[in-house]
């Protein structure tokens, strides 16, 4: 591997973690984490009619929502996550394929919240959405199916379907701790996200090594 592969084996995850970072940092520091939460915010009522006085218009807010997050500890757990999964995914799949799952990730991520209630009217703020999609291809790209039965399609679909279950569960585990010490998670985003990454693993791989 040449010093530029090197280079460009991590670049998009930097990229995407250095911005995330500083924006958010900058917003803590300044004590506008409400004021942009609202602004930068995903907010499902919007796009049930609600409106809003100097927010940005509501089909950025899955990606600006990314930028925004509730505090020291949410923006490091974020980025240990996003640098983390994303540049083993990178590793595998190149830079492109991680911008693509992200920023996928994170409007699949916010319709799922949107579905899940869309009449609410508390911000949905934080990258997890986006970053549950780089979890979805770590999964499938660090283990292989169990051959349960005598067709790959099958033990596939077990493979996919076992981690899927599993992602939900540790969620609503999650969702339940977390509520009990007045923590309000996006969960329905982070399984959307998810599910995102299952679902592109395959076509983004296919990609990768078209030529090979």
């Amino acid at each position: 591997m040449t010093g530029d592969d090197a280079t460009r084996l991590k670049s998009a995850t930097v990229v995407i973690a250095i911005v995330t970072g500083a924006v958010s940092a900058l917003l803590i520091i300044s004590g506008q984490l409400e004021e942009a939460a609202l602004r930068f915010g995903f907010i499902p009522a919007r796009i049930s009619g609600m409106a809003l006085e100097g927010a940005l218009p509501m089909w950025l807010t899955p990606w600006s929502a990314t930028l925004v997050h509730g505090g020291w500890l949410h923006l490091a757990l974020n980025l240990v996550m996003l640098v983390y999964v994303g540049s083993q995914v990178e590793r595998v799949l190149g830079a492109g394929s991680v911008v693509f799952a992200y920023l996928v990730g994170a409007l699949v991520a916010a319709s799922a919240q949107w579905l899940a209630d869309p009449i609410a009217v508390v911000p949905m703020v934080g990258a997890s959405g986006a970053i549950s999609a780089l979890f979805g291809i770590y999964a499938l790209l660090a283990a292989s199916p169990k051959a349960v039965t005598r067709s790959p399609r099958i033990n596939r679909a077990i493979h996919v379907a076992w981690l899927l279950a599993a992602w939900i569960a540790i969620q609503w585990m999650t969702d339940v701790l977390s509520a009990g010490q007045g923590i309000m998670l996006a969960t329905p985003a982070h399984i959307g996200g998810f599910i995102t990454g299952l679902v592109l693993e395959r076509p983004l791989l296919l990609w990768r090594y078209r030529k090979a």
